[in-house]
């Protein structure tokens, strides 16, 4: 069995020691636990600027790193098991800990509770945050993060809490976010991000790429089964039902996340990719 790297850590010289006795490796490491400090943290192939981002990282999120080099880290994500190199800068170990997560699609760090003080940065949608206390001003309620900075208390919710089931009201807050390849922040996304970050807001863990989501992502249906929540796979390409009409689905046609009838997008897309290859009910 030929193991995936996007799921595996393991090159010639280094490997996950969990694999061991399935791969060949010069060395094997544990690995060190880490969090993501950055906002959104790229994740690529290579560790090289110039490398396409395979998906990204939010704050917060916990990985494990087998080496850090050259200002760059070989991780896997403990969410999704996704393998990449990211900036050094991005992370840090050992774990930090958690309480909160972003609900609202974008929210702004302030640098204390007051919304007409300069924000230093912004958070996507499910970056996670460790609060440390609470604050009032001029009737906002703010939540101050562990290590300096503020943010609205109403965009954010405790862990482990889903303001919804539906994941699909989650993808259509999204809507309008621009597409961006490897992309899984409300800042820029694309098609199975758009699963996996809605779906991540309701509690319910999805596969990162299309292929692994059509592969396995709940069970298979017929076409004319399709209605609300449920998927439809193109050869690289994920939509989400919004009605048995309608599709949600992040896009390289209008370079954002939008809305397009089933038969249509069925026709346009088939010029270029083909008729849909699988239909699966999460």
């Amino acid at each position: 069995m030929t193991l995936d790297k996007r799921l595996h850590a393991f090159r010639a010289d280094l490997a996950d020691s969990r694999l061991r006795g399935q791969v060949e490796a010069a060395r094997f490491a544990d690995g060190t636990p880490g969090t993501v400090i950055a906002p959104v943290a790229d994740l690529r192939l290579k560790p090289d600027i110039a490398a396409g981002i395979d998906t990204q990282l939010l704050r917060g999120e916990q990985i494990r790193i087998f080496e850090r080099r050259d200002g760059w880290a070989w991780v896997q994500a403990e969410s999704d098991g996704y393998v990449g190199y990211m900036s050094g800068n991005c992370l840090v170990s050992p774990v930090r800990k958690v309480t909160h997560r972003i609900t609202q699609p974008r929210t702004f760090v302030y640098p204390e509770p007051d919304m007409k003080r300069p924000c230093g940065e912004a958070l996507s949608m499910g970056s996670a945050i460790l609060v440390a206390g609470e604050a009032e001003t001029r009737g906002t309620r703010y939540l101050l993060m562990d290590g300096g900075g503020a943010v609205i208390a109403a965009h954010c919710a405790p862990l482990g809490t889903a303001s919804t089931g539906d994941y699909v009201a989650v993808a259509t807050r999204l809507l309008e976010t621009p597409y961006l390849w490897g992309g899984k922040s409300a800042f820029g996304i694309d098609c199975s991000g758009l699963v996996q970050l809605s779906m991540m807001m309701t509690g319910r863990p999805a596969p990162r790429d299309s292929d692994m989501q059509a592969a396995g992502l709940g069970v298979e249906i017929g076409f004319d089964e399709l209605c609300r929540g449920d998927l439809v796979f193109w050869k690289g390409h994920v939509a989400i039902m919004e009605d048995e009409d309608t599709i949600i689905h992040a896009n390289g046609h209008t370079m954002s996340v939008a809305r397009e009838g089933l038969k249509a997008a069925v026709e346009r897309i088939g010029y270029l990719y083909g008729a849909p290859t699988i239909c699966r009910r999460p």
